[in-house]
């Protein structure tokens, strides 16, 4: 088994999330699997992707929950992005037993060397938040990457140095930047919203962080809230649900 950075930078490269603003277009979804199917984690499988249980790699999935007033008789759709944390007592890693799983030293990116994969699956079973892909044609692990060939490649813009889900947000929901940086923009954005670390409570301390969806209130009062979640059949849904439940009741 591996271990993590024993020296690590203070930057800590990461994703922030609006959950207030996501419209759940899957464009971040969309747009992550056209980049890096030709990129670093090259290709990125399609399983009958026209039959009736198409399947495949994804780095980026949407989930979405229904948050019911039953009061009023009202509702609000909430669209949840899921997708690597980059976590800084990442599981994935400390459970490879061939070293696969890696953190980089220099950003904190979790990354997987394909080349000494196993396709053994106990990353997957050590992440909570279900962010391990299942290579099924290569028979190995796949993972966001947060565009590592995109963010450092010079031969683009400054401002195109960014992940392909940040970029081709429509509604503006994703910022990306170090949140190892209390003065950087994404920090003071987590800080002004109180942004949200992703259930904590696992004790892997992911890098990424969620700006809860604003309340909607009825007079004076918040409306009381409970979840009804639209299963996609992905692994974690019962646990997010249940951490988005208690954001909105926050």
């Amino acid at each position: 088994m591996t271990s993590l950075p024993q020296n690590p930078s203070k930057v800590k490269l990461g994703l922030v999330i609006d959950l207030d603003i996501c419209v759940g277009c899957h464009a971040c979804a969309v747009n992550c699997k056209e980049w890096n199917t030709s990129g670093k984690m090259a290709p990125l499988t399609d399983i009958e992707p026209y039959g009736a249980k198409p399947d495949g790699v994804w780095f980026n999935r949407v989930h979405t929950y229904e948050a019911v007033d039953e009061v009023a008789g009202t509702s609000r759709t909430v669209h949840f992005p899921r997708s690597c944390l980059h976590c800084d007592d990442a599981p994935c890693v400390t459970v490879c037993p061939t070293g696969a799983s890696y953190k980089r030293e220099e950003d904190g990116i979790v990354l997987i060397n394909t080349d000494i994969c196993i396709g053994c699956k106990l990353c997957s079973w050590a992440c909570p938040y279900g962010a391990r892909e299942y290579d099924e044609d290569e028979g190995v692990m796949k993972k966001c990457t947060l565009c590592i060939d995109k963010i450092y490649n010079e031969n683009l813009p400054e401002e195109s140095r960014v992940p392909a889900c940040v970029s081709t947000c429509p509604s503006g929901a994703r910022s990306f930047g170090d949140l190892g940086n209390p003065d950087s923009d994404v920090s003071k954005l987590v800080a002004a919203r109180e942004g949200y670390a992703l259930m904590p409570e696992q004790g892997t301390k992911p890098v990424n962080r969620y700006l809860p969806p604003r309340p909607k209130k009825l007079g004076n009062e918040v409306a009381p809230r409970m979840l009804e979640h639209q299963d996609d059949g992905s692994d974690g849904a019962g646990l997010l649900a249940r951490w988005v439940d208690k954001v909105l009741s926050a």
